[in-house]
């Protein structure tokens, strides 16, 4: 087939460090070409992937803004129009607007962000999309689709390595969010009397949560911050780590630090929201907690996670969240849109 995958212009593909969508696109495009497909990725120049790459920013254009992403959307979109591509797969939401622009093409769209009430009144008038959701939990939470798919991310394992002992500390990974939990994740290493490694930053929003809650505990002598980190530093993290903790108190549509410490070999210890659940194998690759006083029972030496098999962990993962699972999984949904795409004018009203 002929794709057309139109990323943010916000992260390079792959990126450099954050930027999980950015990262499963890279994954989606390496696996797709490598099983014959001829792929077209609009991203930013300072990407670098097997496929085409076509860009009209030169690099990536942080932090996000509304008519920068128009401008790259709306560019790529008028690249597509001028060729003969069989599907469009776009990553951004005002992507479903603009592609009014281009009834011919059968339209795939993932949806890579938690419940949110505008995009979900803005995609009631796009009932010819065809929607993948990136987990069954962010499926429920979504509003009625006519036409949704699940496909869990997948990646690349041979990226990833495994040992069959882990070093002394746990790890958490992500952003410096109330929600994402790393000032539970610290509490519970400290209770737990073991280290924790740190890794991730505040972003705007969360700066008065970063100066009230973290900055604090990132003193405490249990800690060591290791700032933003890449795909080089974070496996060896993983490698060594007892466990990623992920105290999350949000609805994760997916949670891709989750997989990439299993590929690892590192169970994942959380709390058992959105995706949580549908990821993490009980006992094989890691443990569903209430509370921090449960997670840092589950960590302390002697505990539970003194018998996980490491190997077994990794094994599961690579079953469940390999990249060419995820690429199969992909290529039946590019195949059903293109076969059933009738160009018709969407309904006045579309009421889920």
């Amino acid at each position: 087939m002929k794709i057309a995958m139109i990323s943010t212009p916000f992260v390079a593909v792959p990126p450099r460090d954050y930027g999980g969508t950015e990262l499963v696109i890279y994954e989606l495009v390496e696996g797709l070409v490598a099983r014959g497909h001829d792929v077209t990725l609009f991203a930013t120049g300072d990407s670098a992937v097997s496929g085409e790459l076509r860009y009209l920013y030169g690099e990536a254009q942080w932090p996000p803004d509304v008519m920068t992403e128009i401008n790259h959307t709306t560019w790529a979109l008028q690249q597509v129009l001028e060729e003969d591509f069989d599907v469009v797969h776009a990553h951004s939401a005002g992507v479903l607007a603009y592609a009014r622009l281009t009834p011919t093409l059968p339209l795939v769209y993932t949806m890579h962000h938690v419940r949110d009430e505008a995009l979900s009144a803005f995609y009631r008038y796009f009932p010819d999309a065809h929607y993948v959701a990136i987990s069954h939990d962010q499926a429920r939470r979504e509003i009625t689709l006519p036409q949704v798919t699940v496909v869990h991310h997948g990646l690349d394992v041979h990226r990833f390595e495994c040992a069959p002992r882990a070093g002394d500390y746990v790890t958490f990974i992500g952003r410096f969010a109330e929600v994402k939990g790393v000032h539970r994740a610290i509490d519970a290493a400290e209770r737990a009397g073991v280290p924790i490694r740190v890794a991730g930053q505040v972003h705007p929003p969360d700066r008065e949560f970063g100066a009230r809650e973290v900055q604090p505990r990132l003193d405490r002598p249990h800690v060591r911050y290791l700032g933003r980190i890449g795909v080089d530093q974070k496996v060896p993290l993983l490698r060594g780590a007892r466990a990623l903790l992920m105290p999350i108190t949000w609805d994760e549509p997916f949670g891709l630090v989750m997989i990439e410490a299993m590929l690892a070999g590192c169970p994942v210890v959380a709390f058992a929201r959105g995706s949580v659940t549908e990821l993490v194998e009980p006992g094989v690759t890691g443990y569903i907690v209430r509370d921090v006083d449960e997670m840092a029972e589950v960590i302390r030496p002697g505990g539970p996670l003194d018998v996980v098999d490491r190997f077994a962990c990794r094994a599961c993962a690579v079953q469940r969240f390999a990249r060419e699972r995820m690429v199969r999984e992909y290529e039946r949904v590019y195949a059903h849109a293109a076969a059933g795409h009738v160009p018709r004018r969407p309904p006045a009203r579309w009421i889920a």
